[in-house]
């Protein structure tokens, strides 16, 4: 008995490890060889694979499709119609499957519906993108980032709200959930966080 769910108009390839309670709806492709972790919800015509791993309790939206040499960490989610690439100067007429560049998506982050992350750069824990960003390098941990090229306008708390009122100290708190944060030499750290 499968301990997950894909509708009857999803395929799953061979070698594919579908976690415990992880839901799949319709016209969506999980090709060879990757792991989706527990609890996660893919959306409708989502592609994934092959050679992906995808953590637990991510949320991936509707029309994605999940390159080889991408990687989410758990809790990750990836809004309506964002896009991944792996290859930084595609051609038609030039396979360049040697050439993916690995994107890890650290735990927690958001990804903005319609934002583009350009391959070969990591997205830090917690991190904001907005809609229709496109990333071409590294975000921190707790970035919000938004526009083209996409540039940090910001920080967020780990439950997503900006941050605001920084005191002379570089320390703020989350006016929705009370976590605190200190800013030092432009890189946010949690002080208490639950």
């Amino acid at each position: 008995m499968k301990e997950y769910f894909i509708h009857e108009s999803s395929i799953a390839d061979d070698n594919v490890v579908i976690g415990k309670n992880t839901r799949i709806w319709h016209f969506c492709h999980i090709l060879n060889n990757t792991t989706l972790g527990e609890q996660c919800i893919i959306g409708q015509n989502v592609m994934i694979g092959p050679d992906v791993t995808v953590g637990s309790r991510c949320k991936i939206q509707n029309n994605i499709s999940i390159y080889k040499g991408v990687v989410l960490e758990d809790e990750v989610f990836c809004a309506p119609s964002m896009v991944f690439t792996n290859v930084i100067n595609p051609r038609a007429f030039i396979e360049r499957k040697t050439e993916y560049k690995t994107t890890l998506v650290k735990r927690g982050a958001t990804l903005g519906a319609n934002s583009t992350i350009v391959c070969g750069n990591t997205i830090g824990r917690y991190a904001l993108i907005a809609a229709g960003a496109v990333v071409t390098k590294d975000v921190q941990d707790y970035a919000l980032v938004a526009g083209v090229p996409a540039r940090r306008i910001g920080w967020v708390c780990k439950c997503g709200v900006t941050l605001k009122d920084f005191d002379a100290h570089g320390q703020a708190r989350c006016a929705a959930c009370g976590n605190e944060y200190k800013l030092q030499d432009e890189e946010l750290s949690a002080v208490k966080e639950s």
